[in-house]
């Protein structure tokens, strides 16, 4: 994960930005406190990390890649930025008061790790996870246009059994699941943010700043898929055919979970 986002992490602001209707859900979920101290982890370039210490409390973030942190520092330096992994975390037991990870656990290799250094790092509070389930991505209507990126990202993330059972093998208790649907105000252009504007990837910028077309995807099956895509817009066909795969099972998940 360290090379990708070395690799990608130096166009990343160009399209990705702390979304606030995500902000304020992270935000409420954790009762931010002044006094508190709250941890990010795999936290990229920080765009969450500096709109919750925007809100409140004492803020440490953590991420593998050096050219991810580079820019983090650069949007402000009251956070503690840290390089490390997340499967060995360079704190104390019990030193934080709540934990976020947005985006990021279908890059961890186990979840179990990285959830077992949360849990010794929480002295209380809550751990909250905003991701995308693997069952939700079966519905995902890019799998209409990049059939192969899709199989491999969809293989690559962790169905909610799987996040479920690796948060209470850490030892977290009430883990709860909640429905997270894409709107057209989303500002964080991440993966599935062009369900309802599909032109955003006809964007190479948007592509680029995407885990998916950048490590899963191939390049003949990428310019296939956008000439079809391209074509379908144009003809009015698309709608019809993003339709089918509607679903009530939302298109992300905040996962929330207690110490």
């Amino acid at each position: 994960m360290q090379a990708l986002y070395d690799s990608i992490g130096t166009t990343y602001t160009k399209s990705r930005q702390a979304d606030p209707a995500i902000v304020q859900a992270l935000s409420q979920s954790l009762g931010l406190l002044p006094s508190r101290a709250y941890l990010d982890l795999a936290c990229g370039t920080g765009n969450y990390t500096v709109a919750l210490s925007g809100l409140g409390g004492q803020w440490s973030a953590i991420d593998v890649s050096a050219v991810m942190l580079t820019q983090a520092r650069d949007k402000d330096n009251s956070v503690s930025w840290i390089q490390s992994s997340a499967d060995a975390l360079p704190f104390p037991d019990g030193y934080f008061d709540g934990a976020i990870c947005t985006l990021a656990i279908h890059h961890f290799s186990d979840l179990r790790r990285p959830f077992a250094e949360v849990y010794r790092t929480l002295r209380g509070g809550k751990f909250v996870l905003f991701t995308g389930l693997a069952e939700q991505m079966q519905h995902y209507w890019l799998r209409h246009y990049f059939p192969e990126m899709m199989a491999r990202s969809i293989a690559n993330m962790p169905t909610e059994t799987k996040i479920t059972e690796a948060l209470l093998e850490a030892g977290f208790k009430s883990v709860t699941v909640e429905p997270f649907f894409v709107t057209n105000e989303l500002q964080d252009l991440f993966f599935y943010s062009g369900k309802h504007r599909a032109s955003l990837y006809l964007d190479p910028t948007v592509r680029a700043n995407i885990s998916s077309f950048a490590r899963l995807s191939c390049e003949s099956e990428v310019q296939t898929g956008l000439a079809q895509l391209s074509a379908d817009i144009k003809s009015g066909a698309f709608p019809s055919i993003a339709a089918t795969y509607a679903t009530e099972l939302g298109d992300y998940a905040y996962i929330q979970c207690a110490r």
